[in-house]
């Protein structure tokens, strides 16, 4: 098989053919995690299931979504993307189809915590972090922001439809629908993705002509790769503040907006309308942090989207107060920034523990990203439980994102000098 690198071509180069590929697995991905915030108020009105209840059966699914992730990229590299992927979105659309049939509280945490949880944790981010570094040497940042940006395209794409059907119909037919988009993307990765550039004989993009093409480097166990990177500052403070990220984004924003904006009188539909206005926008900022981590400071960069978070998060409250007068403000604001952190985090842990380790130690940073929105998932809506109301929430989930902010200032230093003891030729990037 001809080992040529056709990146000066004409030909289109198989790596950006895996990049959209991935790109529409992972939409998917987020459209099914995105849906069980439609049905919080349709199961309390149903079943009679507590607020709480429902959030810790999606907070167990949002814990699965990250830890299942350091071992996802160690079984890719022994079974390969392919058959990972394909066997994920099988028991994907499988659980979702057999949601519509559940009618206790049980099934709602077996299939949705437990089945989606573990399935969609293989089908993330981590997967964007393996298909990046693998099947890319150039534009690895654009790629990895444009990966990023599908989560938040599945909500444009998926919620504001789905939740004119719960309002409609029912919300087992929305469940259908996505068991059923599940399966054709099922169908999709089963024609189109390959495992690694050598398999159709290409170089990655952008690697030069006179490269080695030796079989890469394995990546180290997952558990091995975890005690490795815990006795570093780096993997503590990329895992710190991306447990923050997680707590802000999918546990809080993504799980419970639309129960918040319900509490105030703004209809499932038009809150759903956020969320997508946010998709939006996140394409546009995630995509364009993907340029900018290509060509600044990763460290720089997150001290202004966790800064910048936080002080959208610190208004809601009183903008859900005066009726969501300016949720359409926010949602532009918050949107631009909703996973504009993934590119540069990426880029760090890339530069610390080595390109053949990024999958699995990424894996572990994205795991504390998920053990962050499973703890605010769950604590969200306790509070809304307890309390009547979100506002707690939203002010503490501001706070928190300020002092990640401010860390990478603080304590940027204390990153660099392990990024250097780790690999000095990349340390002037960090």
């Amino acid at each position: 098989m001809s080992q040529t690198q056709p990146t000066g071509s004409r030909r289109v180069h198989y790596a950006w053919v895996i990049a959209l590929v991935t790109f529409v697995v992972m939409l998917v991905t987020a459209g099914v995690r995105a849906t069980p915030g439609l049905f919080m108020v349709p199961l309390e009105a149903e079943f009679g299931w507590s607020r709480a209840m429902i959030s810790a059966s999606i907070a167990v699914n949002i814990a699965l979504f990250g830890l299942i992730g350091p071992f996802a990229a160690s079984v890719m590299d022994r079974w390969g993307l392919r058959r990972v992927v394909l066997g994920a979105l099988g028991l994907m659309a499988s659980a979702v189809a057999l949601s519509a049939q559940m009618s206790a509280e049980w099934q709602f945490f077996l299939l949705w915590g437990v089945v989606v949880g573990a399935a969609t944790g293989v089908t993330a981010m981590v997967l964007a972090a393996v298909v990046a570094t693998r099947w890319f040497d150039a534009r690895r940042g654009l790629v990895m922001g444009m990966l990023s940006a599908a989560n938040a395209t599945g909500q444009l794409i998926f919620l504001t439809p789905l939740a004119a059907v719960v309002e409609s119909s029912n919300w087992r037919w929305a469940a259908a629908i996505v068991a059923g988009v599940a399966a054709m993307v099922f169908v999709l990765v089963w024609l189109f993705m390959r495992d690694r550039p050598s398999d159709v004989g290409l170089r990655p993009y952008g690697q030069t002509a006179d490269a080695s093409l030796a079989t890469p480097a394995t990546a180290m166990a997952p558990l091995r790769a975890l005690q490795m990177a815990s006795r570093t500052r780096a993997f503590w403070m990329l895992a710190g503040t991306f447990f923050i990220c997680g707590a802000s984004t999918n546990g809080l924003i993504g799980t419970h907006l639309i129960p918040a904006c319900h509490d105030v009188g703004i209809p499932a539909v038009r809150s759903a309308q956020l969320l997508a206005l946010m998709g939006i926008f996140d394409i546009l900022g995630t995509t364009a942090s993907g340029w900018l981590t290509d060509r600044y400071s990763a460290r720089h960069l997150l001290f202004a989207y966790y800064s910048l978070r936080g002080l959208s998060l610190l208004f809601l409250p009183g903008t859900l107060g005066e009726g969501g007068a300016g949720l359409g403000t926010f949602a532009v604001f918050y949107g631009l920034d909703w996973v504009a952190t993934v590119p540069p985090t990426v880029k760090l842990t890339t530069e610390a523990f080595g390109r053949e380790n990024t999958g699995v130690i990424y894996g572990w940073i994205g795991a504390s990203h998920q053990l962050g929105a499973s703890l605010a998932a769950f604590g969200a809506g306790a509070i809304r439980t307890e309390l009547g109301e979100y506002r707690v929430a939203f002010l503490m989930a501001g706070v928190l994102c300020l002092m990640a902010g401010a860390s990478f200032l603080i304590l940027g230093r204390t990153l660099r000098r392990r990024v250097m003891e780790a690999d000095p030729a990349t340390a002037t990037a960090v």
